[in-house]
């Protein structure tokens, strides 16, 4: 059987495949050539991160795909369930990634409180000429401890999240829909853990009570941050979406910014992507990274062992 890493898969999760007999091909073929490619090839599992998209078209027309992949947890680019219609099985990795995820989002909270992102922009520019005052431009920064750390969606990444926020001596305060309550396991090194249990709340008590805020939701029709839940808001909060693009409105983020109710964003995900909006970008106080958030060794060797573990028990269980 032929599998498609579309948008690659790691070393291992190759070796996995080639293991359990599959013939593996990385090539990156365009989406207007796609269908033709799987057809020519007698391709049966495709697989994707989030840069293919694989719609009812493709589906229609490739009748003969056993399986679809995601390597990561949305799967807003597959019609999953047109799929599953048709008997093809879609599979994907929610906890492969979660905690590189929750890592990124420190990597901008830490940045944002003491001005990493501009300051990286400004001292190849001026550290030579202009040290003393960027020295004191960037003075007032804050410590995360001791301050509240909202999480707006507590699934598997918002937890872990938690864990790591819990762990810096933040108070976490969440909301989520569907989950009314949870217990973080906090691990340390050595083996010794602490449980900590965190009951959800209604998310305009959440905004209102937190410092810092990080959304974990998935991509969805409409804001979940717009002008009114900016409101809500305590003056001088920092927001972070690693989540999707379009969950906030980044117009009104901008106009929160320029009013000083957000005092810094961090954003992974954008509106437009992979052409983000030029104001966004060229904002000195928002922390910009291009969708890595499940970009680490780690995570996408997990991936690409989940997946292989998956497509191995799926196609071989129904050969035998």
């Amino acid at each position: 059987m032929k599998v498609l890493a579309n948008d690659g898969i790691s070393n291992s999760g190759i070796e996995a495949l080639e293991q359990g007999g599959f013939e593996v091909s990385t090539t990156t073929v365009a989406q207007e050539q796609l269908i033709n490619y799987i057809n020519d090839n007698a391709i049966d599992v495709l697989l994707v991160r989030s840069a293919t998209k694989v719609r009812k078209d493709l589906i229609d027309a490739c009748p003969d795909l056993k399986v679809i992949g995601r390597g990561g947890v949305g799967m807003d680019n597959i019609d999953v369930e047109y799929a599953r219609g048709k008997g093809i099985h879609v599979i994907n990795t929610p906890a492969a990634s979660s905690h590189s995820v929750a890592e990124l989002v420190f990597a901008h909270l830490f940045g944002g409180v003491r001005f990493l992102h501009d300051s990286n922009r400004n001292m190849p520019l001026d550290g030579d000429t202009q040290f003393k005052s960027l020295k004191k431009n960037y003075a007032n920064g804050m410590e995360l401890k001791g301050k509240t750390l909202g999480i707006i969606g507590f699934g598997r990444i918002g937890r872990e999240v938690a864990k790591i926020a819990l762990g810096v001596g933040m108070r976490v305060v969440a909301s989520d829909k569907f989950v009314g309550k949870a217990d973080i396991k906090v691990e340390f090194y050595n083996g010794q853990f602490i449980n900590v249990e965190i009951e959800t709340e209604p998310m305009k008590d959440v905004l209102r009570h937190a410092d810092f805020i990080s959304l974990h939701v998935p991509a969805q029709d409409g804001y979940i941050i717009s002008d009114k839940e900016f409101e809500i808001m305590k003056d001088g909060v920092g927001i972070i979406n690693a989540a999707r693009g379009g969950v906030i409105d980044e117009v009104a983020l901008i106009k929160a910014i320029e009013s000083g109710k957000v005092a810094f964003a961090g954003l992974d995900t954008f509106e437009e992507e992979p052409t983000p909006a030029i104001q966004v970008l060229m904002n000195g106080k928002i922390s910009l990274t291009p969708h890595i958030g499940a970009a680490t060794n780690e995570a996408q060797d997990r991936i690409g062992l989940e997946l292989a573990s998956q497509i191995i028990s799926l196609l071989k269980t129904q050969e035998a």
